[in-house]
């Protein structure tokens, strides 16, 4: 590695902070509900934010500025799609979900949850959405593994094996040590660096370009359609990208965050604070893509110009190297380690609590202490880390091309039975099993079968998840009283807590 420069020195200043964080989490944890759940202490403004940066993994500054630097403002739906789907979650499902998770005997994971809400006294539903967890978080995991390496190989001039496993033990550690409450708090000052860096970049080259008629001119030079959002994508393909926000309704590592709010009072506030942040995050990545189209095409001499062309994912990357001094440069290029930490480490501690919570402590060691539990979660998020890390070994391995259908399968398979099984006391534990396993089976079928219809997997996968549990449901007997009563009780909480 060449000697030290002002990048790799914020790099690492960087790396020590997010530690220090997770050490200082470490004196907070007590139990394990601390330990996978922050004790449901967190207030309006780290639930809103730890939500959005564990939401936004490496994409949001690499994936999305690439797509519409590659192809214009075209790209852009996914982003609608997201902002329209995340809102809703945060209207009809956050608050109704911290309070039901409460009742239903105080719920620490999503599986948890469900064995409580349907009264799964053989703990099926347990098993299966465990297991549906850790399959496709466990591809998630492998695919920010990688993206951390890659970044770590480009900015320390590493072998990417050596990448691999220095990003990887960045991030268990702060995961490990303190574990959810640590998460929340990194999240929470990563997600300012993320918005930082969006918002600064695409300022900083507009003001490079000179004026926007000037910015317009060079755009339509390089890319003559690159204003249009209709140019060259058919409705199909509209209603895909923007079907991405039907995943929100069952991602695990969002959801959770909703769980571990302080009370139902501070989900309004979170909401306004988190999607605020989330559309100006969304708008400064379409702006970085777009304006950096006219950067390049002013200045198609420099280096980064050639990189850009071949890679156009490092649009980003180079213009903030060019625009910026070293030291500022390093502090934006964080803002990726922060995107691909934020969301990785919560993925492995979802894993972990999965592990421990619906599988050790159900069914290996009942009566286990809460000090064991914290100590078998933080060697699960060790066990899954390296798993993944395995996987990741090959930086062309296939599982990079599974990352986009695990966020079907999570929103096909838990989007509807989370929405229904807060707003329908008739929902039975037969429709709930019969949705999850259709919803995930659906998406990983037609994904292998019906991809070349163009249709994004998620929205038959969804559709039918959730037709499967009403038409189950209805078919099925009532839930117990016991089940009903819990229900009840739980919209009594919500309706006075809100009114």
């Amino acid at each position: 590695m060449d000697s030290l420069n002002p990048t790799v020195v914020t790099f690492i200043f960087y790396i020590i902070a997010m530690v220090c964080i997770g050490l200082y989490a470490y004196k907070r944890t007590t139990d394990f509900s601390d330990y996978i759940l922050g004790g449901r202490s967190l207030g309006s403004f780290v639930t809103a934010l730890s939500a959005g940066a564990s939401d936004m993994s490496g994409w949001l500054l690499m994936g999305l500025p690439g797509a519409i630097y590659l192809t214009g403002l075209s790209e852009s739906w996914i982003a609608i799609g997201l902002i329209i789907g995340a809102w809703l979650n945060w209207y009809l499902v956050a608050g109704r979900l911290r309070v039901h998770t409460e009742v239903q005997n105080n719920a620490l994971t999503l599986p948890d949850y469900f064995t409580s809400r349907f009264g799964d006294k053989k703990k099926v539903l347990r098993i299966i959405s465990a297991l549906v967890i850790l399959i496709f978080f466990g591809i998630y995991c492998a695919s920010g593994m990688v993206a951390g390496a890659r970044l770590f190989e480009s900015i320390f001039a590493m072998d990417y094996t050596t990448a691999l496993w220095v990003s990887a033990i960045a991030t268990m550690s702060y995961v490990c040590i303190g574990g959810f409450l640590a998460i929340s708090w990194t999240d929470t000052f990563q997600a300012g660096l993320m918005i930082f860096a969006l918002l600064l970049a695409p300022i900083m080259t507009f003001l490079a370009i000179g004026d926007l008629q000037q910015v317009n001119q060079l755009i339509e030079t390089a890319r003559p359609h690159a204003s249009s959002m209709f140019t060259g994508v058919s409705a199909l393909a509209i209603i895909s990208s923007m079907a991405w926000g039907l995943g929100y309704f069952g991602q695990p590592h969002i959801l959770v965050r909703f769980m571990a709010a302080d009370s139902v009072k501070s989900i309004p506030n979170a909401r306004r604070i988190g999607m605020a942040w989330m559309i100006l995050c969304l708008a400064g990545a379409v702006a970085v893509g777009y304006v950096g189209i006219a950067y390049f095409q002013a200045n198609p001499d420099i280096p980064a110009a050639a990189i850009v062309a071949k890679n156009p994912e490092t649009v980003f990357m180079e213009l903030t190297k060019v625009l910026f001094n070293p030291w500022v440069a390093g502090v934006i290029l964080a803002a990726i380690l922060a995107a691909v930490m934020s969301t990785l480490s919560c993925q492995l501690l979802v894993c972990s609590s999965a592990l421990t919570e619906d599988l050790y402590k159900a069914f290996i060691r009942k009566n286990a202490s809460q000090k064991e539990l914290v100590w078998v979660g933080r060697f699960m998020v060790l066990a899954i880390a390296v798993l993944a890390i395995l996987l990741a070994m090959n930086p062309e391995s296939k599982v990079l091309g599974l990352v986009s259908y695990a966020w079907a399968g999570f929103g096909a398979a838990f989007g509807p039975l989370i929405i229904l099984s807060v707003f329908w006391k008739r929902m039975t534990l037969n429709g709930a099993l019969v949705g999850m396993i259709v919803g995930a089976v659906t998406v990983i079928l037609w994904k292998n079968t019906m991809a070349d219809t163009g249709l994004y997997e998620i929205v038959p996968g969804f559709i039918l998840s959730f037709i499967s549990i009403v038409v189950v449901s209805l078919m099925d007997k009532t839930p117990q009283k016991d089940v009903v009563d819990r229900f009840d009780k739980a919209e009594q909480i919500y309706d006075r807590e809100m009114n």
